[in-house]
């Protein structure tokens, strides 16, 4: 069976359980097989076509802008505990910043920011000049995209809502895995299985041989 069947046979699964009160997450794991991630470890930024969630963001910039959250260069020195700038790291899911600050950046949170893997990226997230404009299609894009970081020998990632259609969360799915045989050394054969989860309900297993 190919796979977008597969796949849209187990949202029709995940679908039959019993109603949640909120919007579950559609979580995607990706079992990796014959693969040495501390030999080749993924970094990347994959974008999607339909937009996952909107994502929590804080900038780090010169002066405040009104279309983000800013922390400006005045206001670093409020973070100077540990505490301060875990919770920081735990109240937003994405950091974005000025490329003059950077260093200043590196210093002063990447210490929490860091071992999470929220520290701005080049890829993704550093900006040379600012104005509401490039603010805005970061965020757009930032909205798009899912990060992918391997750390154990499976990738979990949000793929969506529960509330998308089935089209679009498989569309956000085949974007991913298409993406992911490209980057994977022996490709296809890196893949062991797929899952498919609601935040609250098993998952369902997709083979992909």
């Amino acid at each position: 069976m190919e796979l977008d069947e597969q796949l849209k046979q187990a949202l029709t699964e995940l679908r039959k359980d019993k109603e949640r009160k909120f919007d579950q997450s559609v979580d995607l794991i990706i079992n990796l097989q014959k693969f040495d991630q501390k030999k080749t470890p993924l970094n990347t930024f994959i974008s999607v076509p339909y937009k996952i969630k909107d994502k929590r963001i804080c900038a780090f910039l010169e002066i405040k802008n009104d279309n983000v959250d800013t922390i400006t260069k005045s206001e670093f020195k409020k973070y100077s505990t540990k505490k301060e700038i875990k919770k920081l790291a735990q109240k937003y899911d994405f950091f974005i910043a000025q490329a003059s600050l950077m260093p200043l950046v590196a210093t002063s949170f990447g210490r929490a920011l860091g071992p999470t893997g929220k520290m701005p990226s080049p890829q993704l997230g550093i900006l040379m000049n600012v104005d509401d404009r490039v603010i805005n299609e970061l965020k757009s894009r930032i909205n798009t995209s899912v990060k992918i970081r391997t750390k154990e020998s499976s990738i979990k990632l949000p793929i969506g809502k529960q509330s998308m259609k089935d089209e679009e969360l498989i569309e956000n799915i085949m974007t991913v895995y298409n993406a992911l045989l490209k980057l994977l050394s022996k490709g296809k054969e890196n893949i062991k299985n797929i899952e498919l989860k609601f935040t609250m309900t098993k998952p369902q297993k997709i083979k992909t041989k």
